[in-house]
């Protein structure tokens, strides 16, 4: 029986950081639930917006959260009016969990993904998406590889399983190329999941990418100037 780990909770504190950001002490459970409100509104809003990650800094009650997206127009908005409604949105999701009337102190950053192709949940949204448009599983499998390729990535290994191209019996089907060191704790490895609600049944994805060997943890600190739009009021 194999032993499965999950290749970003086994590189945390060496060369993967946490998403969330904050000590909690007595208040953990209100604050996890909401890290998960805040996540679950914003993927639910943009479902396929090439969301990467979510990240959430807490400082004296204040929220700052980073959002990464390989499409950071589509959050923006016209003259920064959708980053706006999303903030609000969030306030007022915080808001009604806290139980209170007063302002919460949110802060809003979108940052672009510079290469959206070396990001295992921007990928894995992206098939996905066109699992969802009837698009063929190894079609998209293999387009999604190219292009990570292509990019110069060590190496990626895509995983679908489900009621593929509407078969009767579900099964799995594995493409890769490259090498996937899962095994070296040294190995960046890039991981995600993702769900294609189809007509037939939900099609599980996953999605691995090899970056490179790096000894050290990405910064922890939030974005002051991200690259199109910073929301520093309230």
């Amino acid at each position: 029986m194999g032993q499965k780990v999950n290749p970003t909770g086994f590189r945390l504190g060496f060369n993967k950081n946490w998403t969330s950001h904050w000590f909690a002490g007595k208040n953990l459970v209100a604050s996890l639930q909401e890290d998960h409100s805040i996540k679950t509104v914003i993927f639910e809003k943009y479902k396929r917006s090439g969301i990467s990650s979510i990240e959430t800094f807490r400082n004296r009650g204040d929220v700052v959260v980073n959002i990464h997206t390989a499409k950071p127009g589509i959050i923006i908005g016209r003259s920064g009016k959708g980053a706006q409604e999303l903030k609000a949105k969030l306030e007022l999701t915080i808001a009604r969990l806290r139980k209170t009337n007063d302002k919460v102190g949110l802060r809003l950053n979108i940052v672009e993904t510079k290469i959206p192709e070396f990001s295992a949940q921007v990928v894995a949204d992206t098939i996905a998406g066109q699992l969802e448009r009837r698009i063929s599983v190894k079609r998209a499998m293999r387009q999604a590889i190219e292009r990570t390729m292509e990019r110069r990535a060590k190496g990626i290994k895509i995983k679908v399983s489900g009621r593929l191209n509407g078969a009767e019996i579900a099964r799995d089907e594995v493409m890769s190329n490259g090498s996937i060191p899962l095994q070296t704790i040294r190995s960046d490895i890039s991981y995600a999941q993702a769900t294609a609600v189809t007509t037939y049944g939900a099609i599980g994805i996953k999605v691995w990418i090899y970056l490179g060997q790096s000894d050290t943890m990405p910064s922890a600190q939030p974005v002051e100037q991200p690259s199109r739009y910073n929301n520093n009021r309230g």
